[in-house]
């Protein structure tokens, strides 16, 4: 993704964000998967990064002794999911670019339903895996590549979105687990399951769904 491209996906999610958890309900959507996750792995007191955090609404409903840092590009998601979780700490940021040193490491990571604009998956993984502490574990998706799956079999594909054209990217199984583990992030579970619905085809996108966990030293 380019930084015209950026531009625009910053802008369609800027023009929804007033209605995004009201249109895209997350629990019909992910069908509870990122809350099992995050009740298997969140401890009290832990940290929690949400990458593409959008307006917040994954992780807004955490104990309050755990410390949630949200980046996404859009300001006006940024500013409802501040306005969700006024104790956490939100920033515009694009995943083309490393987290900034000053926000430190953390315990657990998302980057759910935020990929799908993502040309180079194994360069955002590995900024994740910069900051994630040895053992420190992440929930993300990839808009999947798979032959035969309708709306899935190219690697690339432009949609129309509102008045902006943007670009899906779609990786296979194999690209995915090869760049993750050259980013030093080991799989602990998978699944191929739905993601979201592409309203202009009726068409239910389909996410590979990737748990992984942060090589710890001498693994």
């Amino acid at each position: 993704m380019d930084e015209a491209e950026e531009q625009g996906v910053r802008r369609v999610y800027g023009e929804i964000a007033g209605i995004y958890e009201a249109f895209f309900p997350s629990l019909h959507r992910y069908e509870g998967r990122v809350e099992r996750f995050l009740g298997e792995v969140v401890a009290p007191g832990c940290r929690v990064l949400d990458v593409g955090c959008g307006p917040g609404q994954l992780t807004r409903e955490l104990a309050p002794s755990v410390e949630v840092v949200g980046v996404d590009l859009s300001p006006e998601m940024i500013e409802r999911a501040r306005s969700g979780r006024p104790s956490g700490e939100y920033r515009v940021h694009s995943y083309r670019d490393p987290l900034p040193e000053e926000l430190g490491r953390f315990d657990v990571a998302l980057a759910v339903g935020c990929l799908d604009f993502c040309d180079d998956l194994g360069r955002t993984l590995r900024h994740v895996s910069a900051v994630l502490n040895p053992g420190g574990r992440l929930l993300f998706t990839v808009l999947e590549r798979r032959p035969g799956l309708e709306g899935h079999e190219e690697a690339r594909r432009r949609v129309q979105t509102a008045d902006t054209e943007v670009t899906l990217y779609f990786w296979s199984f194999e690209e995915t687990a090869r760049v993750l583990l050259d980013a030093g992030l080991l799989p602990r579970g998978y699944a191929h399951a739905p993601g979201w619905v592409q309203l202009t085809e009726q068409r239910t996108m389909r996410f590979g769904w990737w748990d992984v966990e942060r090589r710890q030293q001498g693994r």
